[in-house]
């Protein structure tokens, strides 16, 4: 498995596995999904721009938007 860009993990919805650094400095590795804001509105609420991106869960209720820098591909890494 080789890590990869976040900019180059998938956006339609599908759950991806992202490395991403908390407030704290720890470096997490979550299953998270990308979601648009047309996807976060067909769910309902009142959601805006600042709410699309990538989401996962940080505990078994909790869902949290994160900052990830990069996703574990199951792709064989080229180099």
């Amino acid at each position: 498995m080789a890590r990869r860009p976040i900019d180059t993990a998938p956006k339609d919805g599908s759950k991806v596995e992202v490395c991403w650094t908390d407030r704290d400095g720890q470096e997490n590795q979550s299953v998270a999904h990308y979601r648009s804001l047309e996807r976060l509105r067909m769910a309902g609420g009142d959601w805006d721009e600042a709410d699309t991106g990538w989401w996962a869960y940080i505990d078994s209720e909790t869902q949290k938007k994160i900052s990830p820098h990069s996703w574990v591909s199951a792709e064989e890494d080229d180099e």
